[in-house]
């Protein structure tokens, strides 16, 4: 596919429950690229918090795709609040940011682009996992 090389650069934020089977996590993300008409190709990279850094399935689904896998801390994620499309209590309680997720995807997606970024896939969130997609904007 061309387009593909023409297309945006998408980065693929996570967040995930310890534990976290990888068949969860690539069920979330084809169901995602499947209903916003997006070709695995585009996307370029994973992010999440580092409280995952070491998550199984974290690892075992960038293995799987070939990406790197970013993370962020708290600290670095928190700018990106304003921007978010659903705010959880319980995630700022154990993580220290309010959307993983997001937050992950919109910080790695500014770095690769240097530049403003802008979430083009909000929070999905399926079984004990969640999803964003962001791309510079």
């Amino acid at each position: 596919m061309t387009a593909a090389s023409t297309a945006p650069t998408l980065v693929v934020g996570l967040g995930c429950q310890r534990g976290c089977p990888v068949e969860t996590l690539r069920a979330l993300l084809d169901q995602a690229l499947a209903a916003h008409h997006i070709d695995l190709g585009q996307i370029k990279a994973l992010a999440s918090i580092d409280l995952k850094r070491e998550e199984p399935g974290l690892l075992a689904l960038a293995a799987r795709l070939g990406l790197p896998l970013t993370c962020f801390s708290s600290h670095q994620l928190t700018p990106y609040a304003p921007q978010l499309s659903h705010r959880s209590e319980i995630a700022y309680e154990r993580t220290g940011c309010y959307g993983v997720a997001e937050s992950a995807a919109l910080a790695l997606a500014e770095q690769l682009a240097r530049g403003p970024a802008k979430l083009l896939v909000p929070r999905q969130k399926y079984a004990q996992a969640t999803l964003a997609l962001a791309c510079p904007g």
